[in-house]
């Protein structure tokens, strides 16, 4: 029986052993030897994954990420090389029919390997960036039954460790075409074994005579986007060892409901192939006319199309067979004249850049395309549009770029170049890169090809804070040279006869669609020429980010701050001797510095204060008394640092910048610093500040001048809209409301509106909260809201520490939907300590959905709103929502007797069968919210989703914590 024709991963049944314990040869393993069961010296392995992943998963070695336990397995500098060569072990069935092939394809591997299948050797170069497909027809059983065996050797120059650590150790890695931050860096450990193994996907790919190899899809867009050409080339092989009579088919369509798939384009076409022969091969141009356009985030849908390809042999019937989601779109950009910042454009629209930089999921490459699709949903959360490779890291993997490519995150690829390891440093690193440059250019181009048909792919860099080599960067730039329809940042004619058929197809090039920039500091960066001048990576005071002079280039790819996680990440993470908190030393200066404990700052814990320039933002509050009053105190820093970071800079869009980056969103280790979720995928404050500050559309506070400002990044003008500002008190009253009618805020803008008066009135309060609102005047709903706790200028937040031992009521509305293990509630929060003052509209905070991301519709409560009829509360009205729907309501009130703000609400998903008092980490992990860490006015109502999926058997259980409350089940 035939095998069937395309692709089979293989990542189930894997046995690994250290080659020093195994006494047979890799012919021996894959004959007459093979190892069956997991028996000393085998074990279970992580494939794909790392030597260092098989002996965490195996207990072998204790949790790298736990605590000091990284200190405790020894490292290759120590050991050698031979200590982290491993054997990995598989077998598979496959008994091909007449003119079938099959082909072993390693999608990467760290670093060298020895593939022995059936006792046939086949020698896999060096490279940690590069594809390798071996032919192994000749090579199997005849009765399907085969042997495989991998010998996987580490990096050439694994290097050491200096006692004070630093950026990249000793550099030594950089002479390797090999992630960089193995050696350790100023946000993670070393990683023992330098990330050695097979850490991508293993398959098997069966074809007939004919193999389809590294299609290139690219569009081009004419008469205003309403026009728009597809153009394809790609490599055929002929394995056989006669002519090849082919029909090629391309067929493009879109996906609908469920299994169903509308064809827009079928075309096929007639090629003859020599016997053993490799060509290149482009199709005729496909017209699409007015096509679905793929967007980024806040800027549209993620309009993606079906690509698939086949060739069918004269004889034999189908041989291969290609399919690839593929977005229409035109990404653009230039230095822009107004500010000297690198301007992007997506379909003629400038997007002005919020986004972070991006290391890699996991530091011991347990990658899974589960928890890329939780990385990348968490980053469109909050807003963002740009995610960058940062060049110490990976050269991203197609399950990271497919999320990309659906949740509408363009990416910036950086090359395997970083300014600490190839260039500076102490001892002063080699700035001439690998010792290969040729293997370099042959793993960029391999990577290019594996990666250039995804719509997100933005733009290529050549490395980090430096520039590669001059041979390296020459053929980079020669390679990836942009094809004259991309050069110009101005559209193209508008008629047909301007696809010159003098030029070379676009498809025909290596990419050419994208622009190559030499360094992350160059050409539009930073302040384009190389100097040091990205950063700062520090608590700042918030009302700097709004200054003029706090940073002085129109694109900052990176800025960093804190990330401190919530408690019980800590505890999870660290034995109870690393649960205690900072000490807090008062210098002569009057600033205080942050003393942590050991083991935070092995885990590159970055204070909350910077002596000299930055009072301890946390101690605004008191100082703190354990850890969980440190970690929440954390939280409400986090949330004002990086909303006033994104919103100083979108205060300036277009004036002073054009994007920023920050340094970082995530870290691949339980690392505490830059961060807006950790390890364990729960996320800290940050996260919802950035989500609020980067909303498409958005109303804000310029911490400086204290003026109201509008943000319109959207394509379309606001018109008709209205701010509604109220200042409330701590005793829950409302001294100040103003309403702002009739605004006109033109698209691609921010305008500043009116100063608060509040803060110059007579008496004000050295501690209030200020509400905004900014809503559309014909139907009254929302289009933003913020909310902000503000001081007195030269004062401090201490007040709210009693404030926090009020009772303020809530009223929770939940309605939960089960579908196999997926959950999802919707749940409505009310601040019921008051009756909703009149002058206060809009209470019930009715958004629009703005956002393309459809995940969350924070207007679904009120779509099924009955009448509203005279006299019913806004709470009535809620649970009449829901009782409508359903009769699985569930209504729970925490009970109170004093009016006020109910002061960030923070909402968690745990495990109804854990005992917290027992030290078990009860929480169940990812969750998606459509907002938290929210604050809610006497009277004021929030809509609220909450996504996640369960492990059988698990029965969860909600619970609402805040400054007014120790921990609520509200479910």
């Amino acid at each position: 029986m035939a095998e069937v024709i395309g692709k089979r991963v293989l990542d189930k049944g894997w046995l690994a052993a250290r080659s020093t314990e195994v006494e047979f040869t890799g012919i021996q393993l894959t004959t007459t030897n093979p190892p069956s069961v997991p028996t000393s010296p085998w074990m279970e392995a992580v494939v794909p994954g790392t030597v260092l992943a098989t002996l965490v998963s195996n207990k072998l070695v204790p949790d790298p990420f736990y605590g000091l336990e990284n200190e405790a397995i020894i490292d290759i500098a120590d050991s050698g090389r031979e200590y982290y060569t491993f054997w990995f072990f598989s077998t598979f069935e496959c008994k091909l029919s007449n003119n079938q092939h099959v082909d072993l394809n390693f999608r990467a591997i760290n670093y060298s390997a020895e593939v022995y299948i059936n006792g046939q050797k086949e020698v896999l170069p060096k490279g940690m960036f590069r594809r390798h497909s071996i032919d192994v027809t000749d090579f199997l059983n005849p009765d399907g039954q085969n042997l495989l065996a991998v010998l996987v050797y580490p990096p050439d120059h694994p290097g050491s460790i200096p006692p004070e650590g630093g950026q990249g150790g000793d550099h030594e890695i950089g002479k390797d075409v090999a992630t960089q931050y193995v050696e350790g860096w100023d946000w993670i450990a070393p990683i023992r074994d330098r990330n050695t193994g097979i850490w991508d996907e293993v398959s098997l790919s069966v074809t007939g005579p004919v193999k389809i190899k590294d299609p290139h899809l690219v569009s081009t867009l004419f008469d205003n986007y309403e026009r728009v050409y597809l153009h394809t080339t790609i490599e055929l092989v002929n394995k056989s060892n006669w002519v090849a009579e082919c029909s090629l088919n391309i067929q493009v369509g879109t996906e609908l409901e469920g299994n169903l798939c509308s064809v827009d384009h079928l075309q096929t076409l007639h090629v003859s192939i020599p016997a053993g022969a490799h060509i290149q091969y482009t199709f005729p141009q496909l017209l699409f006319y007015k096509p679905n356009l793929w967007w980024p985030n806040g800027m549209g849908k993620q309009s993606l199309y079906n690509v698939e390809i086949t060739v069918d042999v004269n004889g034999f019937g189908e041989s291969d067979l290609w399919n690839h989601h593929f977005g229409f779109r035109k990404i653009e950009s230039h230095i822009d004249s107004a500010t000297g910042g690198r301007l992007f454009k997506v379909n003629g629209q400038p997007i002005f850049i919020r986004g972070g930089n991006w290391i890699l999921s996991d530091g011991l490459l347990r990658l899974s395309e589960k928890r890329y699709k939780t990385d990348i949903k968490f980053h469109a959360d909050m807003n963002f549009n740009m995610m960058r490779c940062w060049g110490g890291g990976l050269a991203e993997r197609p399950d990271f770029y497919r999320y990309c490519d659906i949740y509408g995150l363009l990416v910036w690829q950086e090359f395997w170049i970083t300014g600490d390891v190839d260039g500076r440093g102490d001892p002063v690193s080699n700035p001439d890169g690998p010792l290969d440059h040729d293997l370099f250019m042959f793993c960029a181009r391999d990577t290019v090809k594996l990666l250039r048909n995804h719509p997100s792919l933005a733009l290529w860099v050549g490395g980090n804070e430096q520039i590669p080599p001059k041979d390296i960067n020459s053929a980079l730039k020669n390679d990836l040279e942009l094809h004259p329809y991309f050069e110009s940042y101005s559209h193209l004619g508008s008629s047909e006869e301007e696809l010159s058929p003098v030029l070379k197809d676009p498809s025909q090039y290596l990419d050419g669609t994208r622009i190559y920039v030499q360094g992350s500091m160059w050409d539009g960066f930073a302040n384009g020429k190389g100097d040091f001048t990205d950063g700062p990576y520090e608590i700042q005071n918030p009302e700097d980010f709004f200054k003029d002079d706090y940073y002085q280039y129109g694109f900052n790819p990176e800025v960093g701050s804190v990330g401190m996680p919530v408690a019980a990440t800590i505890r999870a993470t660290m034995p109870p001797e690393g649960w205690q908190i900072p000490l807090f030393s008062e210098l002569p200066n009057g600033y205080v510095k942050e003393v942590p404990n050991s083991m935070w700052d092995y885990h590159k814990y970055i204070p909350y204060s910077k002596p000299g320039k930055v009072h301890d933002q946390i101690l605004l509050y008191g100082t703190p008394k354990d850890l969980d009053d440190f970690c929440l105190k954390a939280q409400l820093v986090n949330y004002i640092q990086y909303r006033a970071l994104l919103e100083g800079w979108t205060s300036r869009m277009w004036s002073k910048y054009t994007g920023v980056l920050i340094w970082k969103t995530q870290n691949p280790w339980t690392g505490l610093r830059g961060q807006f979720y950790d390890h364990l995928h729960d996320q800290t404050a940050g996260f919802y500040g950035c989500r609020s500050a980067a909303e498409p559309i958005h109303v804000q506070l310029n911490l400086t001048t204290y003026f109201i400002e509008v943000v319109n990044t959207t394509s379309e003008e606001l018109s008709d809209v209205a701010i509604g500002a109220s200042v409330w008190n701590l005793e829950g009253e409302c001294p100040y409301y103003m309403v702002f009618e009739k605004l006109n805020v033109p698209s691609k803008r921010t305008v500043s509106i009116s100063e608060m008066n509040y803060p110059k009135s007579e008496n004000p309060e050295p501690v209030y909260f200020l509400l905004l609102k900014l809503y559309k005047m014909s139907d009254e709903r929302i289009l933003s809201r913020n909310f902000y706790w503000l001081h007195l200028p030269g004062g401090d937040y201490k007040l709210l520490e009693p404030y926090g031992k009020k009772k303020i009521p809530l009223a929770v509305t939940s309605l939960t939907s089960v579908s196999g293990s997926s959950y999802e509630i919707r749940m409505s929060i009310q601040n019921t300590s008051k009756t909703p003052d009149s002058r206060i509209l809009f209470l019930s905070n009715n958004f629009i959905q703005e956002s393309c991301n459809q995940d969350f519709d924070m207007s679904s409560l009120e779509s099924h709103m009955p009448e509203r009829k005279k006299g019913n509360s806004l709470f009535q009205r809620t649970w009449q929502n829901f009782s409508r729907e359903d009769s699985g309501v569930q209504v729970t009130e925490i009970n109170g007797t004093e009016t006020g703000v109910a002061f960030f609400l923070h909402l968690s998903v745990h495990d109804s069968n854990k005992d917290q008092k027992d030290g078990e980490d009860t929480r169940i992990l990812p969750v998606h919210y459509s907002d938290n860490y929210f604050s809610l006015v006497p009277g004021e109502v929030m809509p609220i989703t909450i996504k996640f999926e369960v492990p059988p058997g698990i029965t969860p259980r909600i619970t609402l914590s805040g400054w007014n409350y120790d921990g609520h089940t509200v479910l």
